[in-house]
């Protein structure tokens, strides 16, 4: 089958090794996989910050952008709930609005997609680490996300999985909520990161780079040897 690959602005400035990973792991799954030079944002930035008229300009040209793809998979459940969640109510009663409803259902994340779609787990990764996982609030609660995950790491050769505590709980950043009110976020962070040490693990897996960035930064403003690392680039490792 044919992926077009959506790969969200931070990904694409600050972790673009995560995108070819995720290429490699896809390929190596017998897919196709193109990307679209001309795509940007996914809107949501935008949307969250108020900018609704302007959010809509990002979107419409999200849809342009991708429009005939067989499968559109990405590296962040963040912009993928947004696309699911928000496009149908941002193009409600529009000409968009069929257009919308079919992509929605043609939209994911990619380890649903692995999972859920292609039906494959087990990618001959290995990674001797003892980790723990962080659900993403966009991936637990916009897209449904908790075991895919899971059962994708629990198949990588030497890696440990150790719950942490509350891990369902939010890690503090959710975009500009982390420069509003940083108090509030890097205390959220701060515990995330405790809860994460004292389950035994080293590092930290998630579907999203946003959390994990947050995290990060907890992590090496306290000196810690952690680390974090997105399931993408998990699944790459020992092949």
């Amino acid at each position: 089958m044919t992926v077009q690959l959506f790969i969200p602005c931070f990904i694409d400035q600050l972790y673009p090794q995560t995108a070819f990973n995720m290429i490699k792991v896809l390929e190596k799954a017998g897919c196709t996989v193109e990307y679209n030079s001309n795509q940007t944002c996914c809107g949501q930035p935008a949307y969250n910050a108020g900018f609704r008229d302007d959010a809509k300009d990002v979107c419409s040209k999200f849809l342009k952008d991708f429009s005939g793809a067989e499968y559109i998979v990405a590296p962040s459940a963040s912009c993928t709930g947004f696309v699911r969640n928000y496009y149908p109510k941002i193009f409600d009663n529009s000409s968009h609005h069929n257009e919308v409803k079919e992509m929605k259902e043609r939209t994911f994340e990619f380890s649903e997609f692995l999972v859920n779609v292609l039906k494959i787990e087990k990618f001959g990764a290995s990674l001797p680490v003892n980790a723990t996982y962080h659900d993403s609030c966009a991936g637990l609660r916009e897209c449904g996300i908790k075991e895919e995950p899971r059962r994708l790491l629990s198949h990588v050769k030497g890696l440990h999985l150790m719950e942490m505590k509350d891990n369902e709980t939010c890690c503090g950043f959710g975009g500009t909520f982390a420069v509003k009110f940083e108090a509030i976020s890097t205390s959220m962070a701060d515990q995330k990161v405790n809860n994460a040490r004292e389950s035994g693990a080293d590092t930290i897996i998630s579907t999203d780079h946003s959390c994990l960035m947050h995290i990060d930064g907890v992590i090496r403003h306290k000196g810690l040897s952690m680390k974090t690392m997105h399931i993408a680039d998990v699944l790459a490792s020992g092949w």
